[in-house]
């Protein structure tokens, strides 16, 4: 997988080594004449500036070829550069993998990232460095808009999710793939890539915190999507005059979920669509008591008590949505009703006038104020 630009950073440039240099390296045969990518210091312009490459340490060779692998991992001779590193310096993955993650803890994004690419270049056949460069991404895109800069921050971001899905495309992604993109699809808000991934894991991951807390969180997850499908299967067949059906789905959804307001409004407009008012009336209520939208909560709530002869408890839910939404003609006009049936024709006619001036077109006011004795609704 190539995950940085395939371009020579600008001060790498390539020897050939000393013949001297040609000796066994364990197993590995150095080869002359293959040419080696040297680092230049800050002070060299050209590899002329350099010191006797005869005084080159196998160290610098090494730098020079990991940070040439992070960009070129793709090259001709990139694999001999591997066996190069490793007959070097055998314990150089883990080594720097370390590096990388303290330095990503650190908030030392870019020293980690540099790290991480050329640990991507190092051993491409190893999920592991993408995964930890998607986090750095992922990390730095929090920083990013922590601060502000959101543009950049989800340039940043688009970078840890096209890592992703390079490795969830492989036949078979690593376990380690799964599980890390699993939380990023999770702060994503896409539940369903998540679990599918956290599914993923527990088919094939080994380690078992990691299973636990997938087992958990895909758990968890499920029954959230399911309780998702039915609310939403409730509101359709409500909205599509099946209420009893919407009424059955709605009190299966309080029932798992009794703390959620939406749930019992849910119940509440299935309820008063059916004539139930009282019933009705006492889901709006428990709706209004968890934190619902009051406006709308108010506005049914009030219709069931107008029904029910409650008036005063009717207009006073509606007075108190009417002040969260002075210009809401729902709630005027309902006000209009309530001051009729209780005998007050002259404030009646007012919300009804009010809701002409702000629509109208609305029939209903209309006919209401027509209704009013002349001395009220003149």
């Amino acid at each position: 997988m190539v995950v940085a630009e395939a371009k020579v950073p600008g001060n790498i440039v390539f020897i050939k080594i000393p013949d001297s240099f040609a000796r066994p390296i364990g197993d590995f045969l150095v080869d002359p004449a293959i040419p080696l990518p040297v680092e230049l210091g800050r002070n060299a312009a050209n590899v002329a500036d350099l010191a006797d490459l005869a005084d080159l340490s196998w160290e610098m060779l090494v730098a020079g070829m990991l940070r040439f692998l992070a960009y070129q991992s793709e090259h001709e001779h990139a694999a001999y550069y591997r066996r190069f590193i490793f007959a070097v310096k055998p314990g150089i993955f883990n080594e720097l993998s370390e590096a990388g993650i303290l330095n990503a803890r650190n908030k030392e994004f870019d020293i980690a990232e540099e790290i991480f690419l050329a640990l991507c270049g190092l051993q491409p056949e190893s999920a592991w460095p993408f995964v930890n460069l998607a986090v750095l991404h992922e990390d730095r895109a929090d920083e990013l808009d922590k601060i502000g800069k959101t543009e950049l921050a989800e340039a940043v971001h688009d970078k840890a999710f096209a890592i992703y899905r390079n490795l969830l495309a492989a036949d078979d992604p690593a376990p380690e793939a799964c599980f890390n993109a699993a939380f990023f699809f999770l702060k994503q808000r896409n539940f369903d890539r998540a679990i599918e991934l956290f599914e993923a894991y527990l088919d094939i991951g080994d380690d078992e915190a990691k299973l636990a807390k997938a087992r958990e969180i895909s758990a968890t997850l499920g029954e959230r999507r399911d309780r998702d499908i039915l609310f939403k299967e409730a509101f359709d067949a409500i909205r599509l005059g099946h209420e009893a059906d919407g009424l059955d789905k709605a009190r299966r959804f309080v029932e798992l979920d009794p703390g959620v307001w939406n749930g019992w409004f849910l119940a509440g407009w299935a309820q008063r669509r059916l004539c139930a008012f009282g019933p009705a009336a006492e889901a709006f209520a428990k709706a209004l008591e968890l934190g619902g939208d009051q406006v709308d909560i108010c506005n049914e709530l009030a219709i069931c008590e107008l029904e029910l002869g409650r008036l005063d408890d009717s207009r006073r839910h509606l007075e108190q949505a009417l002040r969260l939404e002075t210009d809401n003609v729902k709630i005027l006009s309902n006000l209009g009703v309530v001051a009729r049936r209780q005998g007050r024709l002259i404030d009646a006619a007012g919300f009804f006038r009010i809701v002409l001036d702000l629509d109208p077109s609305d029939r209903l006011a209309r006919q209401q104020l027509a209704e009013l004795p002349a001395g009220a609704s003149s």
